[in-house]
């Protein structure tokens, strides 16, 4: 007899499924973190672009207006969603799909622009990789769950609108 609830999405009852999505977390933190490490001098010395501020404020208010919109209990930091969760279609996931993710790549970015290397890029580039990952993981994983995704993921757009 299974130990899962059948509305459980059927990838994420595996637990190998479940470990990759832990697995995908960890490596989004450890990147996360790279980011802020190579950041963290220019940000003590106080030589911060200004365009690197602004995007990290408007991908933090991007992400604020992401998880106002989502209701507690609903959101998770894994690519698994929530049992008895609901497909948010208000705010900014109307257009993004994964607006928590964009705010995240947007502060990365900023991180690697202020750190002004090579190490920084590559970093923000291997957290848009795993960030991908995750977003077509759980995309498989809502749609087996909400049968109104397929119509909702063909209107919006994965992270940010018109590009991507």
């Amino acid at each position: 007899m299974p130990d899962h609830d059948a509305s459980s999405p059927p990838d994420a009852r595996e637990p190998g499924r479940r470990r990759l999505g832990s697995v995908l977390v960890g490596l989004q933190f450890g990147l996360i973190a790279v980011v802020a490490w190579l950041a963290l001098p220019a940000f003590l010395q106080g030589t911060v672009p200004l365009g690197a501020w602004l995007l990290a404020l408007a991908a933090l208010a991007l992400g604020l207006w992401a998880r106002m919109a989502n209701p507690p209990g609903n959101f998770n930091i894994r690519p698994t969603p929530r049992r008895g969760g609901r497909l948010v279609q208000e705010g900014p996931y109307r257009w993004i799909r994964h607006p928590m993710y964009t705010c995240v790549v947007g502060c990365a970015v900023a991180g690697a622009w202020t750190a002004g290397s090579l190490p920084g890029w590559l970093a923000t580039a291997a957290l848009l990789a795993v960030l991908v990952v995750k977003a077509r993981l759980e995309e498989r994983w809502m749609a087996a769950l909400h049968p109104g995704y397929p119509a909702y993921r063909a209107a919006t757009w994965r992270f940010v609108p018109g590009l991507f």
